[in-house]
């Protein structure tokens, strides 16, 4: 087991070191909350898209929470930037909701990493890739996928979902942890 381990450290060291190592215009890689992205330095860096992950960045897969100023944030990023969700979730009614509430166009399921989606999100935004930002919570989807089509890309905390058994194994090498001292915001379903 500890042999697995190390490889999956190896592993997810280099897909960390192909995308950091990238020429993304970016001064930032890493935010604890979508919150914390500065709408002012991605529009200073040439960025005009955002492609952002809805499980787990936005709101957790479970529907109990929210990523603190999430919903305040997309707002005001929707008067300079064209914006469009990708998430690889299935539930359709799920995602549906959640793209009338916040107004932005989805595509799902989008099978991320696989550059298609991708590709068709930057088509609907008629952007080129060093024009857009995803914005996303784990290494293995959203990561890669940016990197696969010349995307910058911000990795965001995982917000607190029920881990699945592949996550209880790896889930440390793909997500960011929550941090502890930072606020949770619980769903208001009625408010959307």
């Amino acid at each position: 087991m500890a042999k697995i381990g190390f490889w999956l450290e190896v592993i997810g060291w280099k897909l960390c070191h192909l995308v950091r190592f990238s020429r993304s215009p970016l001064p930032l890689s890493r935010a604890d909350l979508l919150a914390d992205i500065s709408l002012k330095m991605l529009h200073h860096c040439g960025i005009r898209g955002v492609i952002l992950d809805l499980d787990n960045t936005i709101v957790s897969e479970d529907d109990r929470y929210l990523s603190p100023e999430a919903e305040a944030w997309i707002e005001t990023a929707k008067a300079s930037f064209q914006l469009i969700i990708l998430t690889n979730g299935k539930r359709e009614a799920r995602i549906e909701f959640w793209s009338n509430r916040l107004e932005i166009d989805a595509i799902h399921p989008a099978r991320k990493p696989f550059p298609k989606a991708f590709r068709q999100a930057l088509n609907r935004m008629q952007l080129k890739p060093h024009q857009v930002v995803v914005i996303g919570d784990s290494v293995h989807t959203d990561q890669v996928g940016a990197w696969l089509v010349g995307c910058s890309m911000i990795q965001v905390a995982s917000l607190p979902h029920p881990k699945r058994s592949w996550e209880r194994v790896i889930g440390r090498f793909v997500h960011r942890r929550y941090p502890r001292d930072r606020e949770l915001w619980t769903v208001d379903i009625e408010s959307g």
